[in-house]
């Protein structure tokens, strides 16, 4: 008997042995005694990474899309030989036919019909419309011929608009050929804008319709009469950093009527001029 006391003792001491060593397993692999599962670590890098692309997408969206529907609008306004004057849609503007071509002399005055002018004989030398802002009012006979050679000429009151404005509107022609941009003292609306035979006068820069103007009418090959002329200087002829002065006076009895064809220095002007 005792010997099978001493045996039961030792077979206990090992079984004890083994569940202790059980025991500390399961809490190892179950995080811990009290069973509590390990936590794992947040990976905060993948996803500040995965929010920085989801911010550029977006900031790359808020960029883009309206630049594309600004595209889609206006695709309406560009010229086609199904829609070859899309400013028949836009509501104001006023369209005269005039001859092409008959010129007048360096100084010599023109009885215009309208104000500002948009057709009808003009000054030989066309003014630099290349995109060109100028600060001052310049001579209108100049202003007319790019008018004949498919530019979009922006006139603005400078006593009804501010300098952002003025800013505005600058940035809509600025660099942008064959566009010119002018003050123009005397203009009954805040802002004109003129291509050959077309005119449409609006009271804010914020009118969407000036850039249908533009977008309808600016080398628009089927509303103006001399496809393909430049807009560019004529060296030693304009200087657009000095151009002809505007004269804000009613025309005399000798300006040229707009129904001539010659008068004293004027002459008709050879084709492609």
């Amino acid at each position: 008997m005792p010997s099978g006391s001493v045996s039961g003792g030792s077979g206990n001491k090992k079984t004890g042995a083994k569940s202790s060593k059980a025991i500390q397993a399961a809490k190892k692999k179950s995080g811990g005694a009290r069973g509590v599962p390990a936590q794992r670590q947040i990976p905060w890098l993948t996803i500040g990474g995965v929010a920085l692309v989801v911010v550029l997408v977006a900031v790359i969206a808020v960029s883009l899309i309206p630049k594309y529907q600004n595209q889609q609008e206006m695709s309406a306004w560009t010229p086609s030989e199904s829609n070859q004057d899309p400013s028949d849609d836009i509501e104001g503007v006023l369209k005269i036919e005039y001859p092409a071509g008959v010129h007048v002399a360096p100084g010599q005055r023109v009885a215009y019909d309208q104000s500002p002018p948009f057709g009808g004989p003009h000054d030989s030398v066309w003014a630099t419309c290349t995109g060109t802002v100028y600060e001052q009012p310049v001579r209108t006979e100049n202003m007319v011929h790019s008018l004949e050679h498919g530019a979009v000429w922006v006139a603005y009151n400078p006593d009804l608009l501010d300098d952002a404005a003025v800013d505005t509107l600058r940035q809509k022609v600025d660099g942008r050929t064959y566009t010119l941009m002018s003050p123009y003292p005397g203009l009954d609306a805040p802002i004109a804008l003129q291509s050959w035979g077309h005119q449409l006068e609006v009271d804010s820069v914020d009118d969407e319709r000036i850039d249908q103007f533009i977008s309808a009418l600016r080398l628009n090959q089927y509303t103006y009469p001399e496809v393909g002329a430049s807009c560019s200087t004529i060296p030693g002829s304009f200087d657009p950093a000095n151009p002809p002065a505007f004269d804000a006076s009613e025309p005399g009895p000798d300006a040229v009527p707009m129904n001539a064809e010659t008068a004293g220095d004027m002459q008709q002007a050879p084709a492609g001029s």
